[in-house]
């Protein structure tokens, strides 16, 4: 067969070749001067990384039960692989071939034209999408067995889909040909300047891969992120207390109050103007106060679930109502800050304590029976190491919680980043909702611990009784008040169909509407981005499938629904509020101290 013309998109080999030798050369100088610098380093072991083991053990052992099984699905590949070859054949020889397999639509890894317009390029991306198909559907064969354990199960399929990522083409030099193009124009200097950038993430991290996500550089809290005007009102150990300055001449005279997870900070409600959820609730004329919580240390280790509620969410009512002289309120609660919310509001309804009299909840579990992928880092192996490890220093490090998070969208929130960072050599560019990303924030160990046996682990929230706290018996189903409902349809930290169980439970007037994208973008969705749109459905059938079977779509911000639905029980209108002027007066101005307090 003749030699067939190089690619005209892509460099000759030979000149791959002796860019790569110089790189080498400049590139074992720069790691030898960053090794000099720095010493031996050893990356503390996860107590993620002990558990996988014995769960592909125990895979490996239920696919060898199955041999002709196997033996079938490898001839498959096979046959697979041989209707490769002759396309690739084909092609060639300037034919052309309906290739055997493609990227999903929502695949963004092979977007570069040479995926399929380069034979070889097509050849490859194509072989990696049949093995890693393979691979991935005799995990869940051997899953399918009976007997087999669902959560080992889980653990499985969720690493085996992190090697399958991480194994991808895009991911390396010489099989990326965007890379391979970029490194041979500008003679090797994206790769230098990857490998910096690299050894600088090395350091930021102490030993451990920090990847840069943003320009950190680009935003300051309180100067260009968190702006919404207002003062601190009141504070104690665990949180400040933001009331927003109005923007109208009159509000409802309901305030509302908006308790965030503190698994991050509280201001993805409010980063910038355009997609600021707090400022669209000032706008609406609500009253809005927000909490910002502690960042912890050592000090808070002893604080618990239980005091996040106490000197928490009902702290906070006791201090909104006395700051506008109201009786009752609204309340927000968003991830973790909804499961503490509704918690709260079982308690008060123990107490008889009505004060909180319409409640929305954002993303939120109460019943962790299906907890998504997260459920993958929760068993008694390593819960007992994650508590030992925390019982050393008094808190999870917020490091560690966003590796877990961002390993939920590898290719999205680590693969992307490395191929640009340390393989294009770019530099981030500057986005608001990665940089709140990035600004993590330290966890309780008794808090926590709590929070991931008696919730995740054992799910004994959603059980009559099950939890005790403040000596009351939580049960759920005494919460008897107006609730909305805010899922995504694409949420891996708090899968929609477990959210709405929660519309099961609870008596009173219940609204359920389910938005597009994530747990964050979906949320994060303000009127003027037109974006993803919403679900709604009158309807509350017991089963998820069965609601959005009968739902009807919306185009846009689901954000609209809820003004509507909030203004319609916040009660009259009264003479605006200014933050300080009431019972309580103000500390200082938002977005306040605990804010800042950064984990690193």
């Amino acid at each position: 067969m003749a030699e067939q013309p190089s690619d005209p998109g892509l460099p000759h080999p030979d000149e791959v070749a002796r860019v790569m030798a110089d790189i080498a050369a400049k590139s074992r100088s720069l790691v030898e001067d960053f090794l000099q610098q720095q010493g031996a380093q050893n990356p503390e072991q996860t107590p993620v990384s002990s558990a996988i083991g014995s769960a592909f053990i125990e895979l490996t052992t239920r696919m060898m039960r199955n041999p002709a099984q196997l033996m079938q699905a490898q001839f498959a590949l096979w046959q697979d692989y041989m209707r490769l070859w002759q396309g690739t054949t084909q092609r060639l020889l300037g034919q052309e071939s309906e290739p055997v397999i493609k990227p999903e639509r929502a695949d963004r890894r092979f977007k570069d034209k040479a995926w399929d317009d380069n034979v070889l390029f097509d050849f490859i991306k194509q072989s990696y999408l049949l093995s890693s198909r393979f691979v991935m559907e005799q995990v869940t064969a051997a899953g399918d067995e009976e007997g087999a354990d669902v959560r080992t199960q889980r653990k499985v399929e969720f690493y085996t889909r992190q090697f399958v990522d991480a194994m991808a083409p895009t991911n390396f030099v010489m099989t990326n040909p965007e890379v391979l193009r970029l490194t041979v124009e500008t003679k090797g200097e994206n790769l230098l300047k990857g490998l910096r950038n690299m050894l600088e993430d090395l350091e930021r991290g102490k030993g451990t891969l920090k990847v840069r996500m943003t320009d950190e550089e680009s935003f300051e809290i309180g100067r260009n992120i968190a702006t919404t005007p207002g003062s601190i009102v009141f504070q104690n150990d665990l949180l400040q207390l933001i009331q927003y300055k109005p923007t109208t001449a009159t509000v409802h005279q309901r305030p509302l109050l908006i308790i965030p997870p503190w698994i991050n900070k509280f201001y993805v409600l409010d980063l910038q103007a355009k997609n600021s959820f707090v400022r669209f609730c000032v706008e609406q004329g609500l009253t809005t106060f927000v909490i910002s919580w502690v960042n912890p240390d050592e000090k808070l280790a002893h604080k618990s679930f239980e005091d996040y509620m106490t000197g928490g969410a009902l702290a906070a009512v006791d201090a909104v109502l006395k700051a506008t002289g109201q009786k009752d309120l609204m309340a927000i609660g968003y991830c973790l800050g909804g499961t503490l919310l509704a918690t709260t509001l079982a308690y008060m309804a123990a107490k008889r304590d009505a004060r909180i009299k319409a409640a929305t909840f954002f993303a939120s579990l109460v019943d962790f029976q299906e907890p998504g992928d997260l459920g993958v880092f929760i068993d008694e192996e390593q819960l007992k190491a994650l508590e030992e490890q925390m019982q050393k220093r008094g808190f999870l490090e917020g490091s560690e919680m966003a590796r877990t998070f961002n390993l939920l969208r590898a290719n999205d929130l680590i693969w992307s980043f490395v191929v640009s960072n340390y393989l294009m050599g770019k530099d981030p560019f500057p986005f608001d909702l990665l940089y709140w990303n990035s600004d993590s924030t330290r966890l309780p160990a008794a808090m926590h611990s709590f929070y991931l046996r008696r919730c995740y682990h054992e799910n004994k929230l959603v059980e009559a009784g099950g939890v005790t706290l403040g000596g009351v018996k939580i049960d759920l189903r005494r919460i008897n008040l107006p609730a909305y409902w805010v899922s995504t349809r694409e949420d891996h930290i708090a899968p929609w169909k477990s959210t709405y169980a929660a519309t099961q439970l609870y008596k009173g007037e219940k609204r359920f509407v389910l938005a597009g994208s994530g747990h964050i973008a979906g949320v994060i969705n303000p009127p003027t981005s037109e974006k993803y749109g919403y679900w709604t459905n009158e309807d509350l059938p017991a089963d998820p499938q069965a609601w959005l079977e009968g739902a009807t779509a919306h185009p846009g911000s689901w954000w609209p629904d809820w003004a509507g639905w909030a203004k319609a029980r916040a009660g009259k209108q009264v003479p605006a509020r200014e933050p300080g002027q009431g019972s309580l007066p103000a500390i200082e101005p938002a977005p306040g101290s605990f804010v800042k307090v950064r984990a690193a």
